[in-house]
């Protein structure tokens, strides 16, 4: 069925002879639905030349601005009408479905659980062919014979994409966590460095004490568990004067 809307007027121009056929494709739409629920004639959409449209308001329940169309035709210099087609279209107060998004642009990474499984995506353009890549972040070829490393590898496009995200969340410069930090992540002892050109901006938290624990965390990020700072030297609410010596109560023994 398509899917266009379609705005029927009254001029045909000069095709007089398709605009006039309207009983004749009344009639045909009786293959399609129940006389009653063909309204009136709306109107014509001219879809070529000796190519024509006749709209008809649709009162199926629930199809309001809808209209069953009947395409005719005829062939130059004959006055006979042939039906084309029979179709049900919306016109421009139809109310329509939404147009359909594949699940790989509609799934948010918050909807995926850990015993969930993606399909395959061939075409993903965060990766590249292992064997394309190349780089700090490729795989070492050296090492491996030609088909033994990873099959794909992080795209330029993949790996800017996620340092992004990591950058602008919670492990990043600006977290309330590093705001109240007296020191930055790259100073710190639990920091494990990345590999590649991640090294320079990011590396994993590895202190158990610490809410990142196990997490990718920037560099100019912090936290209270920072291997090299320590809790501030409570002030004391009061000086404590020194003690004193009731020697009236005292028994000197020789």
């Amino acid at each position: 069925m398509p899917e266009a809307r379609i705005r029927p007027g009254r001029s045909a121009g000069k095709e007089k002879i398709l605009l006039r056929a309207v009983d004749k494709a009344r009639e045909a739409l009786h293959e399609l639905t129940r006389p009653e629920m063909i309204g009136e004639h709306a109107g014509v959409v001219v879809e070529g030349d000796r190519v024509l449209t006749h709209a008809f308001h649709c009162l199926l329940p629930g199809y309001g601005g809808w209209y069953w169309t009947v395409t005719v035709a005829r062939i130059p210099r004959s006055s006979r009408v042939t039906i084309d087609e029979l179709a049900l279209r919306p016109g421009e107060d139809a109310l329509l479905a939404q147009e359909w998004v594949p699940w790989e642009d509609r799934l948010l990474p918050s909807d995926v659980q850990p015993t969930d499984r993606l399909p395959y995506r061939p075409d993903d353009p965060r990766l590249d062919q292992g064997y394309e890549a190349t780089g700090e972040d490729a795989d070492q070829l050296a090492d491996y014979e030609l088909g033994l490393g990873r099959a794909r590898v992080l795209s330029s496009r993949g790996r800017d994409s996620a340092f992004q995200r990591w950058y602008a969340g919670d492990h990043g410069p600006n977290s309330a966590g590093t705001k109240a930090a007296k020191a930055a992540c790259s100073t710190c002892g639990f920091l494990l460095p990345m590999a590649g050109s991640a090294r320079t901006l990011f590396g994993v938290c590895a202190n158990e004490w610490s809410a990142y624990d196990g997490s990718v965390v920037s560099m100019d990020h912090g936290c209270g568990s920072h291997s090299e700072t320590d809790v501030g030297k409570q002030k004391n609410m009061w000086d404590p004067s020194d003690p004193v010596v009731n020697e009236a109560d005292m028994e000197i023994l020789p």
